[in-house]
């Protein structure tokens, strides 16, 4: 391989190098999840739980599971989970990636009496310094809940301060939603912040029902559920891929390829060359040499035999020259033109003593319109 094709491959592997490492998709399943043991993780909360003996159950099917049983989205031939879900539950959703309240919550399931607490509300950034010290909780984060939003929506202040609240629940007929704009209320970083852990703890043991936490969203699933999701189509199947992450890696390959070759595709094509006139070229060579030695009875001699050959065989009378007189008086009956524009060129033709560049002009233009009214 010549060294070129060695730099340009170098190069193609180090764009790819860089597009696995930057833009590849980044696993966030983990974050939140009460099996993760990363800063971001609840391992330790849920581990502290287990030590208080406060039972909870990991939730590891779709939420419409759970939420709606009969729904077409769970199928009949899957075997209840174990152990059953008691008909009221509180439901614990760690950083579920939420840019809207409504949008994963079911309210007909929180209607009938259940309770979800959501950690990871997205809300506006405020004024708010980004570590605060609320009630003993340690709060990184500095968006708030407006207390304006709190009144349209009847929701009420679990934690907060002057900019807004942090912990928020509001009311759904018999149960009822409880959020927090940060994903990391009790997260394994903060092990050494004990009122965070039992703040975290306080909320969802607080209605007295039994306590579950959707590890789903974190990527763990049962094993019908993961038989299910596998029978589905392919096309469910590719929608699931980074498609966009190996579109942009064949395109930086494709773009390398051709900057390698310097070219578009297909082989290198000559540069177009213009066509040479050994007739044009020479006029206009012999008319600059002409122009500048002033010679201008030759041109008018030359051009004006030409011309006069061209109006014979125009109006019928052959190439042999005639007399001024026999060319004149054909001009005139079988154009109806003045005889006197013939004779002005034929004038100018005999002359044999070199006239002015204006003059010249002058005659041209007398044989273009001469040309233009032959017939």
């Amino acid at each position: 391989m010549k060294p070129r094709r060695l730099w340009f491959g170098a190069i193609a592997l180090l764009a790819l190098a860089l597009l696995s490492l930057f833009a590849a998709p980044q696993n966030t399943l983990q974050s939140g999840s009460t099996y993760s043991r990363a800063p971001d993780g609840y391992g330790a909360w849920y581990a502290s739980l287990q030590q208080q003996q406060i039972p909870i159950q990991r939730w590891q099917r779709p939420y419409s599971d759970l939420t709606d049983p009969g729904s077409t989205d769970s199928r009949s031939t899957d075997p209840p989970p174990q152990p059953p879900v008691p008909s009221r539950i509180t439901l614990l959703r760690i950083n579920p990636n939420l840019t809207h309240l409504r949008i994963a919550t079911d309210e007909r399931w929180i209607r009938r009496g259940n309770v979800e607490v959501i950690l990871g509300v997205k809300e506006p950034v405020t004024q708010a310094p980004f570590r605060s010290r609320l009630a003993g909780v340690t709060i990184e984060t500095s968006r708030r809940r407006s207390r304006a939003q709190l009144q349209e929506s009847r929701s009420r202040q679990r934690l907060g301060d002057s900019y807004g609240a942090v912990v928020w629940e509001e009311t759904i007929g018999a149960g009822k939603i409880i959020y927090a704009v940060t994903p990391f209320l009790a997260a394994n970083a903060y092990q050494r912040e004990p009122e965070n852990f039992k703040f975290l703890t306080n909320l969802v043991t607080e209605p007295g029902l039994p306590l579950w936490v959707d590890e789903y969203l974190h990527g763990y699933k049962d094993p019908q559920v993961v038989q299910r999701e596998n029978s589905d189509h392919w096309i469910a199947y590719l929608a699931k891929t980074p498609l966009a992450l190996l579109a942009v890696q064949a395109i930086a390959i494709l773009l390398v390829l051709i900057w390698e070759k310097n070219r578009r595709f297909g082989p290198p094509l000559p540069p177009a060359v213009p066509p040479q006139d050994s007739s044009s070229a020479y006029i206009h060579a012999l008319g600059s040499v002409l122009h500048k030695a002033e010679y201008s009875e030759f041109v008018v001699k030359t051009i004006g035999q030409a011309e006069q050959r061209y109006a014979q065989r125009s109006l019928g009378l052959g190439d042999t020259p005639v007399e001024a007189e026999a060319l004149i008086q054909a001009w005139t009956q079988q154009t109806g033109r003045p005889a006197e524009e013939m004779a002005a060129v034929l004038r100018t033709k005999d002359r044999d003593r070199r006239i002015s560049e204006r003059d010249l002009l002058i005659w041209l233009r007398q044989l273009q319109t001469l040309r233009r009214h032959l017939p």
